[in-house]
C-alpha cells in the first residue's frame, strides 16, 4: 500500500485531495480529526442541517480552519466552508470526493444520483442507502464516470477488504462478517427498554447524548441485516435462506463452527455472510469474543496448502481444511480516509455493490394492525431481518430504509415480513422510485438478483 507517499506527492503539488463532508455526526466528526492531520487533504466543505453543530465539531478536532465565506474561498485559502445546503457542496467547483455520512437513506441515494450528475466521486458511510438502491447507484457512477464506494473503516469495507484479500491469494471463501451482542428475544427490543441491554440507565444515555432508537437498531438486529446485505451485494456472497443465525462463536471457534453443516459447522453453504454473537444463548459471555471485529474464514483448497497452514501455525479446524483471518475491532470514521485517498488517487472504490444479493427486510416485531404508523429502523415496530434478494423481490418485501412514517393498509403478524402491498407509502418520492427501478433491474431471474 502506497497512498501515504501518493497524498504526499499531492501535497507537494499544491493539489490536496478537495473533500466535501455531508453530515457532521460521530462518523464525520471522527473523519474530520484525522483528515485535519493528513498531507494532501483539504476538507474544503462541510454541510450539516445545523452548520453550528459542524462549526462545533472542527472546534472539538482541531486543526480546521472553518472560516471560509464560499465554496470558492475555501479553494484558495485552503480554509473550509460550512453550509447547510448539501446540493451546493456536490456542485462547487473544486471539490473532489464527496462523503455522505447521513444515514437517511433518501438523502444518501440524492446525494449519489447528485455527485452523477456533477462528476464527483462519493463515499458511502450511509449504509442505509447502499442497501435500499446500492445496486443501482454503483451502475449509475460507473455510468457517469466516477467511483461510487462503501467506507473503509465502517464494516462491510473492512469484510470486503479481507474476502478480497483471501480470493486474491487464491482462496475460497467459506464465510465472512462481523461481530456483534445477540442474545434471543433482542429482535423485539424497543427504544424504550435498550439501555438495560446495553447496561446502562436510560439517565446515563441521555446524559451521553445518545439515542435510544438508534442504539437499538445495533441491537434488535437490524444492522446487522444492513450490513450484511451490503457485504453481500459487493462480495458475492449471499445470506442463508433464513437470514441471520447469530451463532455464538469465539475467534479461535471461527474456523470449527464456521463451516458447513455437513462438516459439523453452522453454515447453510459455502460462501455465506453471518454476524457472530458475543453471547451464549444463556447469557454467559463467549471467551475471545468479536463483538468490535471483523472476519474471513477460508479453505485449503489442496493437501499442500492445508500443510502449510500447519507449518505456519495458522489457526484451524480438526481436519486442517478450514482457517480464518480476523480483525478485532474498527475505527469507524478514523479509517474513512482510506476510502477518500483510494477513491481520488486509484479510482478505486473500498468496495461497492456488484449484484443485489441480499435485502433487509422490514419485519413485525409484534402483530401489527392496519392503521399503525411504522417507526423504522431501531423503533417500536419493525426490525429489518436479512433476506437473500431473489427471496425479498419474490416476496415483495419493504425495504426497512422505506420503513418510517408510512401507514400499514393490511395487517401484520409477528415476526412476518411487511410486503409493499401492506403499506400506504408515496410512489412519487425519490427513494421510492430509485427502489422500484433497482428492483426492476433484478426482478427477470433469480440469476440476475444473485449475479
Amino acid at each position: 500500500m502506497n497512498l501515504h507517499a501518493m497524498l504526499g506527492k499531492r501535497a507537494d503539488d499544491n493539489n490536496p485531495i478537495r473533500v466535501g463532508l455531508i453530515g457532521a455526526g460521530k462518523f464525520g466528526t471522527m473523519y474530520l480529526s484525522q483528515a485535519a492531520r493528513t498531507r494532501g487533504v483539504q476538507i474544503m466543505a462541510i454541510a450539516d442541517l445545523d452548520p453550528d453543530r459542524a462549526r462545533a465539531a472542527c472546534a472539538r478536532v482541531g486543526g480546521l480552519d472553518p472560516s471560509a465565506a464560499s465554496f470558492e474561498d475555501a479553494r484558495k485559502t485552503g480554509n473550509t466552508h460550512l453550509t447547510d445546503d448539501s446540493m451546493a457542496l456536490v456542485a462547487a467547483d473544486g471539490i473532489e470526493v464527496v462523503i455522505d455520512a447521513t444515514g437517511s437513506p433518501a438523502a444518501g441515494i440524492a446525494h449519489a444520483l447528485s455527485c452523477c450528475e456533477n462528476g464527483k466521486h462519493i463515499v458511502m458511510v450511509n449504509v442505509e442507502a447502499d442497501v435500499l438502491a446500492g445496486p443501482l447507484l454503483a451502475e449509475r457512477a460507473r455510468q457517469a464516470g466516477i467511483v461510487y464506494s462503501l467506507a473503509y473503516g465502517d464494516q462491510p469495507a473492512l469484510i470486503h477488504e479481507q474476502v478480497d484479500w483471501a480470493r486474491a491469494c487464491g482462496l475460497e471463501v467459506i464465510a465472512a462478517g462481523k461481530g456483534t451482542k445477540y442474545l434471543d428475544g433482542y429482535h423485539y427490543v424497543t427504544p424504550d427498554d435498550v439501555w438495560e441491554h446495553y447496561g446502562l440507565t436510560p439517565e446515563q444515555a441521555s446524559a451521553g447524548g445518545m439515542n435510544p432508537q438508534m442504539f437499538n437498531s445495533f441491537l434488535d438486529g437490524t444492522k446487522s441485516a444492513i450490513e450484511m446485505a451490503a457485504v453481500a451485494n459487493a462480495t458475492g456472497l449471499s445470506p442463508a435462506p433464513d437470514g441471520l443465525a447469530f451463532p455464538a462463536c469465539g475467534t479461535h471457534d471461527l474456523p470449527h463452527i464456521m463451516r458447513p453443516r455437513s462438516e459439523g459447522g453452522v453454515l447453510h453453504h459455502k460462501g455465506q455472510v453471518e454476524v457472530i454473537s458475543s453471547e451464549e444463548r444463556d447469557g454467559r459471555h463467549v471467551v475471545g469474543d468479536l463483538r468490535w471485529g471483523v472476519y474471513v474464514v477460508f479453505e485449503a483448497p489442496t493437501d499442500y496448502v492445508r500443510a502449510c497452514f500447519d507449518e505456519y501455525g495458522l489457526l484451524t479446524d480438526s481436519s486442517g481444511s478450514y482457517s480464518t483471518l480476523w480483525k478485532p475491532f474498527h475505527l469507524i470514521g478514523l479509517e474513512l480516509g482510506i476510502s477518500v485517498a483510494s477513491v481520488a488517487l486509484r479510482h478505486e472504490s473500498t468496495g461497492a455493490p456488484t449484484g443485489f444479493r441480499g435485502d433487509a427486510v422490514a419485519t413485525a416485531k409484534r402483530d401489527l394492525k392496519s392503521g399503525e404508523d411504522l417507526d423504522g429502523e431501531g423503533g417500536f415496530t419493525v426490525y429489518g431481518k436479512l433476506m437473500p434478494g431473489a427471496a425479498s423481490l419474490a416476496a415483495g418485501g419493504l425495504p426497512i430504509g422505506l420503513a418510517h412514517h408510512v401507514k400499514l393498509k393490511n395487517p401484520v403478524a409477528k415476526d412476518q415480513p411487511v410486503r409493499w402491498s401492506d403499506v400506504d407509502i408515496d410512489e412519487t418520492s425519490q427513494s421510492v422510485r430509485v427502489r422500484r427501478e433497482m428492483e426492476a433491474m433484478f426482478a427477470n431471474t433469480d440469476t440476475q438478483a444473485a449475479r
